[in-house]
């Protein structure tokens, strides 16, 4: 087969199912053109899940959002932190840049203790020290300690969104994986509509100004880790206690060397999966980070009108995600965010030309329906590709290598647009839509390419797989497979 034909028949089965083994209706196990799901019900999908499938995903999804307001505080209080410790506005947000920087380390450290000890324990010492964290911002009496803190906030914040997405998803039907994929990536959304409605509402009124919203911060999410205490272990890890009786350093060694064999074998995922994660980080905080300021300075609307259209893009993120995270049960999790960075790449002009607030604000929705539709396959879509046994770890770093990459993002867009200007009522502001535009259009495209390029997992049963360190195991993860819905039709695993 020539390299036209490689790439002709890798980019259709993007959109198709391609082939595999499958059973038939005549309970055979033949090999050929695989069927497609048939799109379901989403009340039905939504009855899939038992009642405890629903508490490991509730908890884990309020964790990432709990993660979500606790950053979002510092981003919300920059005007006052500034004058509180008498320093510039660019000064505070070095703070912002350090939290992004060390998330990588706390993915590493959580989610290795995840996948060798289980999702519980190291969730729980996670939450707490980003409650003390929270609670000692509140009591940073110079900018140094300010820094410090905020830095080892970023430490403890990198280590929820893999022991999240790993809890919530592994113990969920793999019919609904997509649908609450979805719904669990935009609890960062909605931590920062939480943060923002107290910052609007609370903080004004309140003896304590913003420090209000780190003692609102460090009780919430004290209170998610007191929840994750009242029920136990992911049914993976209690089965692979029952059935090993390894222990202590020998339970390492084994851990260590399942790192060694998987770096050797998925080292090209690997790479793939980070710059991935890049462009999604890029993606969202070059159309997020500046875009209050670009209400403000560039359109010439007041900070409470900007903060306002911010909260209904940020609605649009909510809907977008949890709308592609479903269909992309059904229509693959590739073909979905390359359709949504394709229909977020036509909207752009929207986004950026009119001058009126409804119609801009209705393009920021719509832009973030589709930047956030496609993160909202992310979570699934990074557990499928995760080697099994190593579901928290792979996919925290991943993600988070990719936040440190895009560290710079908001950085380069201001830098750009306030050395470029535009002339409106005769006063000269900077222009952020033009770079807003510039920088969105090149992110759409490079994304849609990049994850054209890669695989996908659809559909597999990485409950099935032996915890990392575990020793050998009979279990088999079926990674090519999943339940066709809609008839007597079944994948099953394609040897390798």
């Amino acid at each position: 087969m020539s390299m036209i034909q490689k790439i002709t028949t890798h980019i259709k089965e993007i959109f198709t199912t391609g082939n595999g083994y499958y059973m038939n209706e005549a309970g055979e196990t033949v090999y050929g053109k695989l069927p497609r799901t048939k799109v379901e019900n989403p009340i039905t999908t939504f009855m899939r899940p038992t009642m405890m499938n629903y508490v490991y995903f509730f908890v884990g999804w309020m964790a990432w959002t709990m993660d979500g307001y606790d950053f979002h505080t510092v981003s919300l209080s920059i005007s006052r932190l500034a004058k509180y410790y008498n320093h510039e506005r660019e000064a505070i947000s070095i703070s912002i840049t350090l939290t992004l920087l060390f998330r990588s380390v706390g993915a590493a450290i959580f989610g290795i203790a995840g996948d060798l000890y289980g999702r519980k324990w190291p969730m729980v010492v996670n939450l707490l020290i980003i409650a003390a964290l929270q609670l000692a911002t509140a009591y940073c009496d110079t900018f140094e300690e300010f820094l410090g803190v905020r830095a080892l906030f970023g430490i403890g914040m990198g280590g929820i969104w893999g022991l999240a997405a790993s809890m919530g998803l592994e113990n969920m039907p793999v019919e609904a994986r997509g649908l609450f994929s979805g719904i669990l990536q935009q609890g960062y959304a909605l931590g920062y509509l939480i943060a923002a409605g107290l910052n609007m509402g609370v903080v004004p009124n309140s003896k304590h100004s913003f420090k209000i919203l780190f003692y609102i911060g460090a009780a919430l999410t004290a209170a998610v880790a007191v929840a994750r205490l009242f029920f136990g272990e992911s049914k993976q890890f209690v089965e692979a206690k029952k059935n090993s009786e390894i222990k202590g350093t020998v339970k390492i060694k084994l851990f260590l060397a399942d790192a060694k064999k998987i770096m050797k074998e998925y080292w090209k995922r690997t790479l793939y999966a980070i710059l991935l994660m890049g462009l999604f980080n890029y993606m969202s905080h070059t159309s997020q980070d500046m875009y209050p300021t670009y209400m403000h300075e560039t359109k010439g609307f007041t900070q409470p009108m900007a903060s306002k259209a911010t909260m209904i893009a940020k609605t649009g993120a909510i809907v977008g995600g949890t709308f592609c995270g479903y269909y992309s049960q059904f229509f693959g999790r590739r073909a979905t965010i390359i359709v949504a960075c394709g229909l977020g790449a036509c909207l752009i002009p929207l986004w950026v030309l009119p001058n009126s607030w409804g119609t801009l604000t209705m393009g920021a929705f719509l832009v973030q329906f589709m930047v956030q539709g496609a993160w909202g396959v992310v979570p699934i879509h990074l557990n499928e590709l995760a080697p099994p046994q190593f579901r928290s770890s792979f996919p925290g770093i991943c993600y988070q290598l990719g936040n440190m990459i895009s560290a710079p993002a908001a950085q380069i867009l201001s830098t750009v647009s306030e050395n470029l200007f535009i002339e409106k009522d005769g006063k000269v502001m900077p222009d952020y839509g033009t770079t807003q535009a510039i920088m969105m259009s090149i992110i759409f495209t490079l994304l849609l390419v990049w994850t054209a390029c890669g695989n996908e997992q659809r559909g597999s049963h990485f409950e099935l797989a032996k915890a990392a360190g575990a020793g050998d195991d009979e279990k088999q993860v079926m990674e090519d497979g999943e339940k066709m819905e809609g008839g007597s039709v079944e994948l099953v695993e394609e040897k390798k």
